[in-house]
């Protein structure tokens, strides 16, 4: 599990690479902030997450490390796209879409914080 949440964060690495890369070779600073959750919600949080479970193979094994997981990779997208639409001009469609994109992240890492906290998992 621990290597599968690395492998996913190095790719929101390169969308926030690219992105920022993007942003600094046309002066066009608008998608900041989706630069910034691709980077910070994609590659930290998922490599940090990766790293957890590689250090304790008990959280790795259980159902939850697969909850989090899935729940972080469907959810991020959807917050990705609808933070790019809010500060692309479109508000209205973007807003719900970075709310429900980042309540769903939101839940997996409750799934993380269920799994590091259960009484057999060390």
């Amino acid at each position: 599990m621990g290597i599968t949440f690395i492998r996913i964060a190095v790719i929101y690495l390169l969308v926030g690479v690219g992105l920022g890369i993007y942003m600094a070779s046309s002066h066009a600073f608008e998608q900041r902030d989706t630069h910034a959750h691709a980077n910070l919600l994609g590659w930290a949080s998922l490599a940090i997450s990766g790293l957890i479970y590689q250090t304790f193979p008990k959280l790795a094994g259980h159902v939850l490390a697969k909850v989090h997981f899935w729940l972080h990779n469907f959810g991020l997208p959807i917050t990705l796209i609808g933070v790019a639409l809010i500060y692309g001009g479109n508000p209205q469609t973007g807003e719900p879409m970075a709310g429900i994109g980042s309540s769903i992240v939101a839940l997996g890492f409750v799934a993380l914080l269920f799994n590091v906290f259960r009484a057999d998992a060390h």
